[in-house]
């Protein structure tokens, strides 16, 4: 779908209403965000991306828990329309309120590991078929799935260490409700509360899985990670939740990715 005028057309006939300017938003290296200034002064956000059904159902299964996130407002094809959020990107002074937000979102559990549809971040595909062991999940939807894409050196190190993955996982923790792509970026925020969890990646895992995302680009406070509800041994786990987006981000935007990785490769003895 086009900007400008042809952009502002479609949200005119999706919400039956006048769209009075249509403003690129900044970011967006994956999809092409716009503000959208209606008629009435109301501002909405038009995301434009091929996965616009699927991003709809996670934000609506977010609100369901009762954390905050965009109210979707209408999607079609490639378009997805939701509410504007208050504030600013990053958790800035609303780490106290990111604590309560993500206990929340994590108390919504499902059955298995996750999620009823694969999806992926650009080019890079992301396998969510269910599995029922949680381990198992990580080491082939998280792990291994990469390995043909990867560097051969790379590869054989995260193939070697996804074998004994059994030993340093859980089998089967509580399946949470998942951001699956918690950084800084992703939470609104103002007055230090957080408005909204935004660009979402769903799946039911292990909760460390999104602290240890937002741990890769943010500095969580102690106090913020003591008011999570984490299980003994959280902090050992974290380099093996590191793994899947330092490899995505190694092949979305290149070799900047490979020394931390290879940095949490060894800290897990590979």
């Amino acid at each position: 779908m086009d900007e400008g005028p042809d952009l502002g057309a479609c949200v005119e006939k999706l919400l039956c209403t006048a769209v009075s300017s249509v403003s690129r938003q900044g970011g967006g290296d994956l999809s092409a965000v716009h503000i959208i200034r209606l008629g009435n002064g109301e501002q909405v956000i038009a995301k434009q991306t091929p996965q616009a059904e699927a991003e709809a159902a996670m934000l609506q299964a977010i609100a369901e828990a009762g954390a905050p996130a965009p109210e979707v407002l209408a999607v079609e094809a490639n378009l997805l329309l939701m509410s504007r959020c208050e504030g600013r990107s990053g958790p800035g002074a609303s780490w106290d309120s990111l604590a309560e937000v993500l206990n929340r979102l994590w108390s919504a559990s499902g059955t298995r590991y996750g999620w009823p549809d694969d999806y992926g971040f650009g080019f890079v595909e992301l396998p969510n078929s269910w599995q029922e062991s949680w381990s198992d999940f990580w080491s082939e939807r998280r792990l291994l799935c990469h390995l043909e894409q990867l560097p051969s050196d790379l590869a054989g190190r995260i193939e070697g260490f996804a074998r004994s993955i059994s030993d340093h996982l859980p089998a089967k923790p509580s399946p949470s409700l998942l951001h699956g792509d918690l950084w800084g970026g992703n939470i609104m925020a103002s007055g230090g509360e957080v408005t909204g969890l935004i660009d979402p990646a769903c799946y039911y895992g292990h909760r460390e899985v999104d602290l240890a995302m937002l741990g890769l680009f943010d500095h969580p406070p102690r106090r913020f990670v003591d008011a999570l509800e984490l299980e003994p041994g959280w902090e050992e786990r974290q380099p093996v939740y590191r793994l899947f987006p330092l490899i995505v981000h190694l092949r979305l935007f290149g070799e900047g990715y490979r020394t931390p990785l290879e940095a949490d490769l060894r800290r897990l003895g590979c």
